[in-house]
């Protein structure tokens, strides 16, 4: 569904006009912030086959620190691997990097741990490595990404769209207050029953990660 269709959708189950922007009123508007505070939820509920990427990028040599293209802080690490040498990345701690780099004499070579190193200009998370790179590899990061905020009407979401929609509606009810219908609390019921549904189907594409759960 589109950012418009999931408002529209909003507001007809709320009886109210539809609207042909997403910032036609105020109160689309107002849907408009509540859709994306459901959608923010729900991704942060599952690993979503469909916000799983890859983010490549060569190591440059001498160099100990690389941002991670569009993963922002809300992103959600995976694994890390070394495409050249076809080994994994360990993830390690700031106390490891400062008896490796502080504490030791710092050693060059083909990239084997990394750590989180805050975030870039743009809010990208940062990777440290080490050994420091001393040849040009290509390391590959897979990572959960939510979709930036929905603002323009055509945007497609990428999550499954009835848990934000459910959620977005039951959202809309607590803010109105009495509704004379169906209640908040029982909205968010179905909300729920509609979340849980679609991550058993997500989960359903990855076999061998038997167990899912919301987070």
């Amino acid at each position: 569904m589109t950012y418009l269709d999931l408002i529209n959708g909003v507001l007809k189950r709320l009886r109210e006009t539809t609207v042909t922007t997403a910032d036609e009123s105020a109160y689309s508007s107002l849907i408009g912030e509540l859709v994306n505070d459901a959608k923010k939820q729900v991704e942060q509920s599952h690993k979503w086959t469909a916000l799983r990427t890859s983010i490549t990028f060569p190591t440059v040599v001498d160099q100990i620190v690389y941002s991670l293209s569009n993963a922002k802080q809300n992103a959600v690490f995976e694994q890390a691997m070394n495409e050249a040498t076809d080994r994994y990345l360990n993830i390690r701690p700031l106390s490891y990097f400062n008896e490796k780099t502080v504490l030791s004499t710092v050693t060059s070579g083909s990239p084997t741990e990394f750590m989180f190193d805050g975030t870039d200009t743009s809010n990208n998370l940062r990777v440290r490595l080490y050994p420091t790179p001393n040849v040009i590899e290509t390391l590959r990061f897979d990572m959960v990404i939510p979709q930036a905020d929905l603002t323009a009407d055509g945007t497609n979401m990428t999550i499954p769209s009835n848990p934000v929609l459910q959620m977005a509606y039951g959202m809309a009810l607590r803010e109105r207050g009495e509704t004379g219908g169906q209640s908040a609390a029982e909205q968010f019921a179905v909300a729920n029953a509609a979340l849980n549904d679609a991550i058993a189907i997500d989960a359903n594409r990855y076999e061998n990660e038997l167990v899912y759960y919301r987070v």
